[in-house]
């Protein structure tokens, strides 16, 4: 079998229909969009309109809290350190960083960082450079012989000292009343 020879199966694909092409087309004429109307026109997009009817998307309450400081990491098990050590993707002896992770293929995009989780387990003595880690995988690595250092970013340093400084001053407004 060569590439060119490779096929969809028979009925995989079907053409698309050509509305507006004549009455032979059987979609000719109006194109299936009926005589006249709002909807028979171009442009015209009436999503969620129910009729006057109140629409099914301000029935329904609002639901959750999207923020949009949260920080976007790249979650890596350390099961998943010890595979890529095993098939010799990452140096053990090198420190392990975003970097190194996503040109080892562990990760495909760096995103706000790496915090690493607990699943699976560790045998080999690794270094760990992340932006954070769970107490099972700091604990996972550290009974293997290795260690986790926690990076902090400019982000995070300054998302901490104002964190800092709203508890501070909600301390002095406590100790005010």
């Amino acid at each position: 079998m060569r590439l060119n020879e490779l096929r969809d199966n028979p009925g995989a694909t079907r053409p698309r229909k050509r509305v507006g092409r004549g009455i032979g087309s059987g979609k000719g004429k109006t194109a299936g969009r009926g005589q006249k109307g709002q909807k028979s026109r171009s442009g015209v997009a009436i999503k969620g309109f129910e009729g006057g009817q109140m629409p099914i998307h301000r029935r329904l309450p609002k639901r959750g809290f999207n923020n949009i400081f949260a920080l976007d990491y790249n979650e890596v098990n350390v099961g998943r350190l010890q595979e890529a050590i095993d098939a010799g993707k990452l140096d053990a002896a090198a420190p392990i960083t975003a970097e190194v992770l996503k040109a080892a293929g562990v990760i495909r995009r760096l995103r706000d960082g790496v915090r690493l989780l607990g699943n699976g387990e560790i045998k080999t003595a690794v270094t760990c450079e992340v932006h954070g880690a769970s107490k099972g995988a700091v604990a996972a690595i550290e009974k293997a012989g290795g260690t986790v250092k926690i990076i902090t970013d400019r982000k995070s340093e300054a998302r901490a000292r104002k964190r800092a400084r709203r508890r501070k001053i909600e301390q002095e407004g406590d100790k005010a009343n």
